[in-house]
């Protein structure tokens, strides 16, 4: 059982690390995209396109680099207490409060693939100008989603692990 954990972890966190490192450049996509509007403003025609793009590219970046961020210890925590206490406390606290994030996660990909599944059947598309399909950038966030899901999971196997007193 050991075995399979240790596994478990190193792949979930060797694939959000790559995927991580990969998005944290998404940012620069986006300077595009919203350089271009500014331009096309100025000078051109204003684009239809530009502003739902950097917003689907910002959902993107932000849904896809939520594992990497969670992996490196980057998300908010209450630090009142929590930088006091021993490493054995604070993995005892996370295990406790990933339980409800895992909670969270498995609603929000419950409803995102029933949402993917609908637009993917119902050709769903936009109701702005531009009209674009929706499945990609919903079938993106139930990817991003069901990673944090994984990396979730991880650091719960983790957290266990050093409160038992287990080298993963």
């Amino acid at each position: 059982m050991i075995q399979f954990a240790r596994q478990f972890v190193h792949i979930v966190d060797t694939v959000n690390r790559r995927l991580g490192r990969l998005i944290m450049y998404g940012i620069f996509i986006m300077v595009v995209i919203l350089l271009w509007s500014s331009i096309s403003k100025t000078f051109f025609l204003p684009s239809l396109w530009t502003l739902e793009l950097a917003q689907f590219a910002m959902v993107a970046y932000y849904i896809l680099g939520g594992p990497y961020s969670i992996q490196m210890g980057a998300n908010v925590r209450m630090d009142l207490f929590y930088s006091q206490w021993s490493t054995r406390t604070k993995a005892q606290v996370d295990a406790i409060t990933v339980l409800f994030l895992i909670f969270y996660l498995g609603v929000m990909l419950y409803g995102g693939w029933d949402s993917t599944s609908y637009a993917l059947q119902y050709n769903e598309r936009s109701p702005t100008a531009w009209r674009p399909y929706l499945w990609p950038i919903k079938l993106t966030m139930c990817v991003g989603i069901l990673l944090m899901l994984l990396q979730s999971i991880s650091e719960l196997i983790k957290d266990i692990a050093t409160i038992k007193g287990v080298k993963l």
